[in-house]
């Protein structure tokens, strides 16, 4: 009884060490039963052999059956491991209906709102208010096809440090909350492409902390989705206000923040430079240099190989058009104080016809 607890205790240490691998839960489970089974199996049947052996004094093959036995375990093991590293069919949940709505008529712009922190949950998404200008696309025609918003919701979504990280010095271990969200989006991707979108008709778009996945994804996946348009980027605190880039420069405010929190800098550092080395697909990003938070430290966009950058405006007018921000309902309207808005005012959506162009030449 001791050998076969002992010899449970090992399978459960095994098993232990392979969740590396990150299986779902199901099929976790159902390998480890399946293996958990095979394997108290063969010690029972080995057990019965041994007490057979003794009473009827045969012991012949006692040797053989031990050997039989832990290679039988040893396979069995194998085989665990193996099907825990290879991932299982992803089976996409459909709601009913939504086969007509997702169809190759259709461009579907996913949307990726900003974060309330860097790695921990947020109460909420997206408010009216912040994707106005984006609805405003909407039944908008491009070559035949029709536009769709697709709002993204990653409220639930939080990295494996948590949002206490961003007060640690501590290097940043694991997948932090942006990267699963880079994830979610290809989820959605190769849903909405099981359902009869093109591929090409696919835009992954974001503003703030959705902005920078947005770049993020297509360094990662270059050929998953059409093309994608990044508002505003950024995630890594108000790094153009706080630490003063406009009075002492982009280099010496990058410099202060990463005096101030080395961690944090250098998993941005390490965020961009993935982005500068690995994104070929053409996207479109606009910036402000009045936005609080990368307004100018985002010259480094310039370095991505097909990446068209614009520049929004230098004050808080468009075309000589001063900016207001809607609020939830249009009767507050209150005007804009940072760039980091720019993109949700109403003034914004002078740049429709340059977004609905970019959409048409990567269709």
């Amino acid at each position: 009884m001791i050998k076969k607890l002992n010899q449970i205790v090992g399978l459960l240490l095994a098993t232990k060490l392979m969740t590396w691998a990150i299986p779902d839960s199901k099929r976790f489970i159902k390998g480890i039963l399946i293996t958990l089974v095979i394997i108290l199996l063969c010690i029972y049947f080995q057990s019965e052999f041994l007490s057979w052996s003794e009473i009827s004094g045969n012991t012949k093959f006692i040797s053989s059956s031990y050997i039989l036995k832990n290679l039988i375990i040893l396979v069995s093991l194998i085989v665990l491991f193996f099907y825990l590293k290879t991932p299982g069919k992803k089976v996409y949940t459909k709601v009913k209906g939504e086969e007509k709505i997702y169809t190759k008529n259709k461009i579907i712009l996913i949307n990726n709102h900003g974060q309330s922190n860097f790695d921990g949950r947020q109460k909420g998404c997206t408010s009216i208010d912040q994707i106005r200008n984006r609805v405003s696309l909407v039944d908008k025609q491009v070559k035949g096809k029709t536009i769709m918003l697709y709002n993204l919701c990653a409220a639930k979504i939080k990295g494996d440090r948590g949002i206490t990280w961003w007060i640690s010095k501590k290097p940043y271990v694991g997948k932090s909350k942006i990267e699963k969200r880079v994830d979610q989006n290809l989820d959605l991707v190769e849903k909405l492409v099981s359902m009869g979108v093109p591929r090409k008709q696919i835009f992954v778009t974001g503003h703030s902390c959705g902005g920078l996945l947005t770049l993020m994804f297509f360094s990662k996946y270059p050929d998953k989705a059409g093309g994608g348009i990044a508002y505003a980027q950024s995630c890594f605190d108000k790094l153009s206000k706080k630490y003063k880039a406009k009075k002492n420069g982009p280099e010496a405010a990058l410099a202060k923040f990463k005096k101030k929190k080395p961690a944090q800098s250098d998993l941005r550092d390490k965020f961009h430079n993935e982005i500068i080395t690995q994104l070929k697909t053409p996207l479109l990003a606009f910036t402000h240099p009045k936005d609080s938070y990368e307004g100018l430290t985002s010259d480094w966009l310039d370095n991505i190989e097909g990446m068209k950058r614009i520049v929004i405006s230098e004050d808080y007018k468009i075309n000589g058009k001063k900016c207001f921000r809607l609020g939830k309902l249009a009767a507050d309207k209150s005007p804009v104080k940072d760039g980091h808005e720019m993109s949700q005012a109403t003034c914004f959506q002078y740049y429709n016809l340059e977004i609905l162009k970019y959409i048409e030449s990567r269709i």
